[in-house]
């Protein structure tokens, strides 16, 4: 085994690793915050779910991948691809609308009672555990094509039509249905990506609205700091930018692989784009969300309540 492939593997696990720590320890925070009764915002459900969907990013693609950098390329069989695959797809799309959702939600609860937005900010609650169920199953739906396309690295062997991906393969469209199947798949991506680009730009102006007025209302000298609701905007806008940032870049290559015939080290650098985020979006979340602090001094104040073990008391 060459260094770069042990230097890939490396790679692939620490991302791995971290991101699915990260993920976990939010997950895990959140739901216990929720279970012993304290009062959580309507966007952390969103953030439960992105936390959820994220860790299955990692594992479904960040295991096999750290196993072929690392030279084994023959673990999976044909059934074991179609699994892998269609979690991982399906969990990097719910991770896009989730996004999405957490985006167009947070813009519509910061927006000012004057604007058009007012009568969904009392709905946007109610309605975020239909949009996460609906957005599953849209997902399992459309992306079911995989379970039959998907073959192990061993199953292709007799079809001229293929394409590999280092530990499995898939048989593709003729050349002539190759753009419009590609075209039709990235579609909602393209709307998706959209309406976060343009909430975004809403949240930001609204942002800076908000500090022109309390500048003139206040003056330069006597700024005050910013409440928790702006402080959770900047943090999803910081967010979501990452997001379409590795996004856009995944995509790219993700075509190049695609319509190519693309080296190992292509296919790992794109997965490796496609694992950034969500690597790094619960770390962003720890630090910057002032809410998770606070979650997190909540409950070690329920632990330190408990009653201590005593053994002198037996």
């Amino acid at each position: 085994m060459v260094s770069k492939d042990i230097a890939l593997g490396l790679c692939f696990l620490i991302q791995t690793g971290f991101g699915a720590l990260g993920n976990s320890f939010l997950l895990g925070l959140y739901t216990i915050i929720f279970l012993i009764g304290s009062r959580l915002r309507p966007i952390d459900f969103i953030l439960i779910h992105l936390a959820f969907v994220n860790d299955l990013v990692l594992l479904s693609k960040g295991i096999p991948q750290t196993m072929a950098a690392f030279g084994l390329n023959n673990f999976l069989d044909d059934i074991g691809c179609k699994l892998v695959f269609y979690i991982h797809r399906v969990a990097r799309d719910l991770s896009l609308t989730t996004t999405c959702l957490l985006s167009t939600s947070q813009a519509i609860i910061i927006s000012p009672k004057s604007s058009r937005w007012i009568k969904f900010k009392a709905r946007v609650p109610k309605y975020i555990v239909q949009c996460c169920f609906l957005c599953w199953t849209l997902h399992m739906l459309t992306n079911s094509i995989i379970l039959i396309h998907m073959k192990g690295p061993k199953g292709s062997k007799n079809i001229t039509e293929i394409k590999t991906f280092i530990y499995c393969s898939a048989t593709v469209f003729p050349s002539t249905n190759i753009a419009l199947y590609v075209f039709i798949m990235s579609l909602p991506d393209i709307v998706y990506v959209g309406i976060m680009v343009w909430t975004n730009g809403y949240m930001v102006l609204l942002l800076y609205r908000h500090h022109q007025r309390v500048l003139y209302l206040h003056g330069r000298n006597q700024i005050p700091k910013d409440c928790p609701e702006n402080r959770a905007t900047q943090t999803i806008l910081l967010l979501v930018n990452m997001f379409v940032s590795f996004y856009s870049l995944n995509s790219i290559l993700s075509l190049l692989i695609y319509f190519g015939n693309p080296p190992s080290w292509l296919v790992h650098t794109s997965v490796f784009l496609a694992g950034c985020f969500p690597s790094f979006s619960p770390f962003i979340l720890i630090i910057s969300d002032s809410q998770v602090l606070k979650y997190s001094l909540a409950l070690w104040g329920k632990i330190k309540s408990l009653p201590q073990y005593n053994p002198d008391t037996i």
